[in-house]
């Protein structure tokens, strides 16, 4: 993901919401700052984040036409405005512009992460979606100078799909008992072990980012079935889907 963006000229809203995160389940997103709406929209555009934090006094622009300016050019762009001022009128003016969320400060930690589980858990989910139906042109590419490298590049762009030693072998032109030994010699394993421990480590990121059920995570890792992906998960984690995601949880409310 693209990480947030926050439009703040106070230095504690930055320190606030890095806080939070760091103990939370979005710890894995980047935070990008600044202190003026011309650097905000700058930064918005270089980045694209995936949620604008916006104060709505900026020391040179109107924070609600700073939010106006960037849904113009990016409506899919969620923004969440601050203030220290609680005012109908300053809510109307958050809606009537179209931005997702209204937050007071200091920031509050429940409020925020309930802010970023309503506007950051569908893009997950779409994100996720697309990159398991979408085709990568990079990873198809070829250097038959080192197959194994491009063979590695392939698993990470379709992971997802089945996947076979066989296929894999006739993508780099070798035959599969000799790529099955390039493979290991290069990579300290066998190509079924890598595959799966990569799929697996796919699916950690999500059962510790998102609430999608263990099925669907299963699925879009590359896994048959739920039960297959279970007890793999289990052989090499020690410990299995849903409970590694009951162990995150729980290290999270110890942070609380």
């Amino acid at each position: 993901m693209a990480g947030l963006l926050i439009i703040d000229d106070e230095i504690e809203t930055g320190e606030e919401i890095r806080s939070i995160l760091a103990g939370s389940q979005y710890n894995y997103l980047p935070v990008y700052e600044c202190d003026n709406a011309q650097k905000g929209l700058a930064m918005v555009r270089d980045y694209q984040p995936n949620m604008v934090i916006l104060d709505l006094s900026l020391p040179d622009m109107d924070g609600i036409e700073c939010g106006k300016r960037i849904l113009e050019q990016y409506p899919y762009i969620p923004i969440v405005v601050l203030t220290q001022l609680q005012m109908f009128e300053v809510v109307q003016a958050a809606i009537n512009a179209g931005f997702s969320g209204y937050l007071l400060k200091p920031v509050a930690r429940l409020e925020f992460l309930a802010a970023c589980d309503r506007l950051l858990m569908p893009q997950l989910w779409r994100e996720t979606t697309v990159r398991k139906n979408a085709h990568s042109p990079e990873s198809d590419k070829i250097d038959y100078g080192n197959p194994i490298q491009s063979s590695l590049q392939y698993i990470h762009g379709h992971y997802h799909e089945p996947i076979t030693l066989h296929d894999v072998a006739d993508r780099v032109y070798l035959s599969s008992s000799h790529f099955s030994r390039l493979f290991k010699a290069e990579m300290r394993v066998t190509f079924v072990e890598y595959l799966t421990k990569y799929r697996v480590e796919q699916a950690k990121k999500l059962l510790k980012m998102t609430a999608l059920p263990v099925e669907v995570i299963a699925n879009h890792a590359g896994f048959t079935n739920a039960g297959y992906f279970a007890t793999t998960f289990k052989r090499l984690e020690n410990i299995t889907p849903t409970e590694y995601r009951q162990m995150f949880s729980s290290l999270l409310a110890k942070s609380e």
